[in-house]
Order: structure tokens, then sequence, then C-alpha cells
């Protein structure tokens, strides 16, 4: 499983990233995360608005924080 977040380094970014660890370390996944902060690639995805979460090439989240419950429940359902 391949976890992308989409963003240029802004503190919700941040966030996301510490998150979406946690979320991979509670769901027992292995999972590679990439951080993604090039403006052209983040555009390749159609996201407009950062943070952004992809999930194996997926677009799951755009423009908000999400809980580590909620990153946990979207990493069971991929």
């Amino acid at each position: 499983m391949k976890i992308e977040i989409l963003g240029t380094g802004c503190s919700k970014c941040k966030a996301l990233e510490e998150a979406t660890k946690q979320a991979v370390a509670q769901s027992g996944q292995f999972a590679q995360i990439e951080k993604v902060e090039d403006i052209m690639k983040i555009m390749e995805y159609n996201v407009m608005s950062t943070p952004g979460l992809v999930i194996d090439g997926k677009v799951v989240s755009t423009g908000k924080l999400l809980s580590v419950a909620k990153i946990v429940e979207l990493i069971k359902a991929s």
C-alpha cells in the first residue's frame, strides 16, 4: 500500500502526515508513506486544496485534517 500526503508544508499538512503515520501503525498494515510537496505533482491529482490524502493512487480526502481513527478506516477500506 502506498499512501501520499499532498501539501506544500503547511501546519495542517504536517499534522496529517503525523496522523497518517499513527494510523498506519494502529492499522497493522504495511504502507509506504510519501510526502508530496511538488505543486505540479499535487495538481496531477486535481487537488486544489491541501492537505490531500491519496491511498494507492486514489484521492480519499482533500482540504481537511483527518483524525487518526478516520485514516485507519480509510486504510482498512482500501
